[in-house]
């Protein structure tokens, strides 16, 4: 089997390693930076055939500098309470990625779904429903108001869709020069149900004046620094897109109660957009008579430069755009990265895909570091923003090491990159092809 388990980053209180041991490099000495960096850029494929125990079959297809999956791989799970198997990036703020293999549901369970804080959370008690309001104001809001929860669930008529949520860092790791922020492997994303309110019935019935251009949030969660006058974090969307369908007032998650840590009692959703703009413990919603400037809407924050740049390129804050839709995407959650599977059976392999706009028409898997792809058998998806199921059968002809690659294409024709797409000073938006380690024996 293939064996790859770093060193356990450092424990927080009340967070369990269930792999804490030290990792030996590939080459015999002890190293705790094992990433997808590159840091086998100088080693020979014979070195790395070594290094594996086996032989890598189409190695002479594999991209120059390309580190094999199986010696990159860095997750180790941790126990938090409320979820199985994440792993812990920190947890102050408190922030957790989902291996790809537990991500294998098509209805993300609640306690696989990933966490993203960018401060610290209310209190329990702060958090119960009875207590709970929501205020609607701003500019551009004809006669604010404010809603007790119940208010809210009793007013309004109740939907429930399945919706892709993902952070806009998920894939940041992979970067170079390294971009500043959490790490996110493959895991900050995730499909659970969310059952609400449409967001534009409650704005309309606030009011929406003729002026409004945008929707700002605020929650009750804390500032990192403790000062009740900062905001951790307070984004929003244009107005259009918060009259869409799909734009939602959630109070439940997979038919249940939203898990505290991921908003609880309420929250907004905005299908196809970053996670960041669906702000959680929501307790404020602003109509805009121009583009919300909250808390990591200004500045380099949730920002893609609008031109090419060269890789650690400083670019000036006016030649950034807020970042809309998120990309095509792929993962692979069947079998599991570092597997064995005997030479002469059957190896199914399933995901799941996804895009910000449109939806995904064609799912291809690569063996031979993408040199032939097959197809894949591709289901609807059971409504807009929810992600899509995708299964195939391989064949590995002999003994050896492979990586499964897998590459979406939506209906926009936008298509994965094999490679990272453009370096960006956030290292956000990598949509670079899912690739998993399997070992034939």
């Amino acid at each position: 089997m293939i064996n790859s388990s770093p060193k356990s980053p450092r424990q927080p209180s009340g967070v369990q390693s269930a792999a804490a041991q030290d990792n030996e490099q590939v080459c015999g000495e002890k190293d705790t930076s094992l990433n997808r960096r590159g840091f086998l850029s100088r080693v020979s494929l014979a070195t790395m055939t070594a290094a594996l125990g086996a032989e890598i079959v189409f190695g002479d297809k594999m991209p120059s500098g390309l580190v094999p999956v199986a010696l990159a791989q860095t997750a180790a799970p941790l126990t938090i309470p409320g979820k199985e198997g994440l792993t812990l990036f920190t947890d102050r703020p408190l922030v957790a990625e989902t291996p790809a293999h537990l991500l294998d549901d098509e209805i993300t369970p609640a306690k696989h779904l990933f966490i993203r804080n960018n401060g610290l959370p209310p209190s329990l008690e702060q958090t119960e429903p009875i207590k709970w309001t929501l205020e609607i104001s701003g500019e551009s809001c004809e006669k604010p108001i404010t809603l007790t929860l119940q208010e809210l669930k009793e007013k309004f008529e109740h939907h429930t869709l399945q919706i892709v949520l993902e952070c806009a860092g998920n894939g940041r790791s992979e970067f170079n020069p390294p971009a500043t922020g959490t790490q996110w492997t493959t895991g900050g994303v995730g499909c659970p149900t969310w059952t609400g309110v449409r967001l534009r019935d409650v704005l309309k019935h606030a009011g929406i004046k003729p002026d409004a251009v945008y929707v700002g949030y605020y929650g009750a969660d804390f500032h990192l620094s403790g000062d009740p006058a900062r905001q951790p974090i307070s984004r929003g969307a244009p107005i259009q897109k918060a009259l869409e369908d799909e734009s939602m007032i959630a109070f439940a998650m997979n038919g249940e109660d939203i898990p505290f840590q991921n908003g609880h009692p309420l929250r907004l959703i905005f299908g196809g957009w970053a996670g960041s703009t669906c702000g959680k413990w929501l307790k404020r919603i602003v109509i805009r008579d121009r583009e919300h400037d909250g808390e990591k809407m200004t500045g380099h924050s949730y920002r893609m430069p609008r031109y090419p740049v060269a890789p650690g390129t400083k670019v000036p804050e006016e030649d950034m755009d807020v970042i809309a839709a998120m990309p095509v995407k792929s993962l692979i959650t069947f079998p599991k990265s570092g597997i064995t599977h005997p030479v002469g059976e059957i190896l199914n392999v399933r995901g799941h895909a996804w895009t910000g706009e449109g939806d995904i028409r064609e799912v291809h898997v690569s063996m031979d570091f993408g040199i032939t792809w097959h197809k894949t058998e591709l289901r609807p998806a059971a409504n807009r923003y929810a992600w899509q199921h995708w299964s195939t059968t391989l064949n590995l002809p002999k003994k050896g090491y492979y990586e499964i690659w897998a590459r979406a294409l939506d209906s926009q024709g936008r298509s994965q990159p094999m490679v990272l797409p453009g370096w960006n000073p956030e290292g956000y938006l990598n949509n670079t092809c899912h690739r998993i380690a399997i070992q034939a024996v």
